[in-house]
Formats: C-alpha cells, sequence, structure tokens
C-alpha cells in the first residue's frame, strides 16, 4: 500500500498520533517524521521533513498537522513540488486533489475535531486528480516552483 508522510508541531501531536493510528489500521505504511512529543517545536521543521519525503518518493503523500493548518502549509509550499492544502472540511480536501492535485493535506487540530480529521483524511485519500481542464493549471504551479526557486520573501 501506499507510504504517507506524518509530521506535526507540538499542537498537532496528539491528532498526527491518531491519525497514525488510523492510517496503519487501514494498511498505509507510514513515515513519522515528528514531533514526538507535545514539548514546542518549529512547525517549519517537520513541514520540511514531510516535503522532502514526498519530493523524494519515500512517501506519495504527505499530511502535516498544526494549531491550524496554515503555518504548515505555508511553510510546505516553500518547497519546489509541493502542492499543500489546507483543509478544514471534506468539500475541500476532495478538491484539493481533485482540481489541484495537493499531494500535502494540513490540518488544523486546534479547529478540526477528530472524527472530522479522519473524515477530511479519508475523503482526500480517496480522491484522484481528474486532469483534462485542470492540468494546465497544475503545470503552471510547476512552472512557478522552477521560475522562482526557493521562494525567498524580500527582506522586511
Amino acid at each position: 500500500m501506499t507510504a504517507i508522510a506524518l509530521g506535526a508541531d507540538h499542537a498537532g501531536f496528539p491528532l498526527k498520533e491518531d491519525l497514525k493510528a488510523w492510517l496503519i489500521g487501514r494498511g498505509y505504511d507510514v513515515v513519522d517524521c515528528g514531533t514526538q512529543s507535545p514539548e514546542p517545536v518549529d512547525y517549519p521543521d517537520f513541514a520540511a521533513l514531510v516535503a522532502s519525503a514526498v519530493t523524494t518518493g519515500k512517501a506519495s503523500r504527505g499530511v502535516l498537522v498544526c494549531g491550524s493548518g496554515l503555518g504548515m502549509s505555508m511553510a510546505a509550499n516553500k518547497v519546489a513540488g509541493i502542492r499543500a492544502a489546507a483543509c478544514a472540511d471534506a468539500y475541500t480536501a476532495r478538491l484539493s486533489r481533485e482540481h489541484n492535485d495537493a499531494n500535502v493535506l494540513a490540518l488544523g487540530a486546534r479547529i478540526t475535531a477528530r472524527d472530522a480529521a479522519v473524515e477530511i483524511l479519508e475523503t482526500w485519500l480517496g480522491a484522484a486528480f481528474a486532469g483534462g481542464r485542470h492540468t494546465p493549471r497544475v503545470a503552471k504551479l510547476g512552472a512557478l516552483d522552477r521560475a522562482h526557486g526557493e521562494h525567498d520573501a524580500p527582506a522586511r
């Protein structure tokens, strides 16, 4: 079965552990990129580990969990080849796969109950890229990666 990379910061740690158990129970191989406790950590470090697992082929998709899902998705999207989507419901999760070919799902542990997170994850894993009219748009995302290199923000 498909390998899924998981990562979380301290706020997302308990939900990551729940999702890990759910994935293993359904036969998925899990690449646990941490964190391994609720001790404070910096979310970009774990977003980078999951993004690397996906871009190197160690995992086919990744799941990130922080308080809101926003920081993790922003950090992961700095990595060329990653299309991370912060999703708060099954509808946006499905569309992120069908229309955007998202390869990383970001969830917010402080805003998403465990059962809702499982539903979002299950929907996301079950959805496929629709192709067609969406293919050139996703290709343009890849072109942005290539055109803008490391995505460094200007100094403030």
